[in-house]
């Protein structure tokens, strides 16, 4: 299909609300709006158009032919896109089904369109099926669910940097309570706040990223750097908890102590600020936010 006929369609998509005549009437069509791999530009292709289990999808299969077509190597790079179907445009996460999702996936389109079932018998290739997550700010989804978990941290870390002060400058903030008192209340936030972040980050690293490193290959540096910031944060846990453990009033230095939990402090803010911007959309997208949200 030469370029000059392609862009004539898509000028006619526009025009009709999504529909066109010929050989492509009564075909279930969408414009997916892609990023240039290479280039950064904004690209355009018309596609068949399917929804399954109420999302969007559309298939790679670039008429049977033996390599995968620009706009499925546009989304690896880059799974933002915008998705024209019909008279609705929306913004969406494009998603790579693999394993079992995807052969699950594969047998649904090919249940609708059996014309996706005859391109996979010309080609060795394993031809991808991408589903279209919309995002929708309405919604909320996990990603908001990770903000709101992200606040808590920064809350009860603030608390113990306060704590820590009032150690290492000898009173007990806005109440006065012996400084034994205010250890052991240190010691107790202390052991509950590096319990939760531990887990946290370890759900994360076990579960959560993995799937989206699967789903969206663009993520997977973006994953292998949040993994190495949890291991810093990990490691300034184990010497702050060691501090707290072994903290004698009157004996051990409490400015050591406030000086590790800056560094984690310092570290942990970087770290959700980039994981915030790095993944709440694509977590969104694809999951809902827990029940206990």
């Amino acid at each position: 299909m030469s370029n000059d006929f392609h862009s004539r369609l898509i000028a006619e998509f526009r025009a009709n609300r999504g529909a066109l005549g010929g050989r492509f009437e009564g075909w279930p069509l969408a414009v997916l709006t892609t990023t240039g791999a290479r280039t950064g530009l904004r690209r355009e292709v018309l596609l068949g158009y399917l929804e399954i289990d109420g999302n969007g999808v559309v298939v790679a299969s670039a008429n049977g032919a033996d390599r995968h077509p620009a706009w499925y190597r546009n989304i690896r790079r880059n799974p933002m896109v915008t998705v024209e179907v019909g008279g609705d445009t929306y913004q969406a996460m494009a998603a790579i089904p693999q394993g079992p999702a995807y052969e699950k996936l594969f047998a649904k389109a090919v249940a609708e369109a059996p014309g996706y079932g005859d391109y996979q018998a010309k080609t060795t290739r394993a031809i991808p099926v991408v589903v279209l997550h919309r995002i929708d700010s309405r919604v909320k989804g996990m990603g908001d669910w990770l903000v709101e978990v992200h606040r808590w941290f920064r809350a009860e870390l603030r608390a113990l940097r306060e704590q820590a002060d009032a150690l290492a400058e000898g009173r007990t903030a806005a109440i006065v309570r012996p400084e034994p008192d205010l250890a052991q209340e240190m010691r107790t936030r202390c052991l509950g706040f590096c319990t939760a972040l531990r887990r946290h980050h370890v759900g994360e690293d076990s579960a959560v990223f993995p799937s989206l490193a699967e789903q969206f290959p663009a993520l997977a540096p973006v994953i292998a750097r949040l993994a190495g910031q949890h291991q810093v944060a990990a490691g300034l846990q184990d010497s702050i908890r060691e501090l707290v453990d072994g903290f004698v009033p009157g004996e051990s230095d409490p400015a050591r102590l406030r000086a590790e939990l800056e560094r984690l402090a310092g570290e942990l803010e970087a770290h959700f600020e980039f994981e915030e911007e790095a993944v709440v959309t694509a977590l969104n997208a694809t999951a809902p936010a827990p029940p206990t949200a």
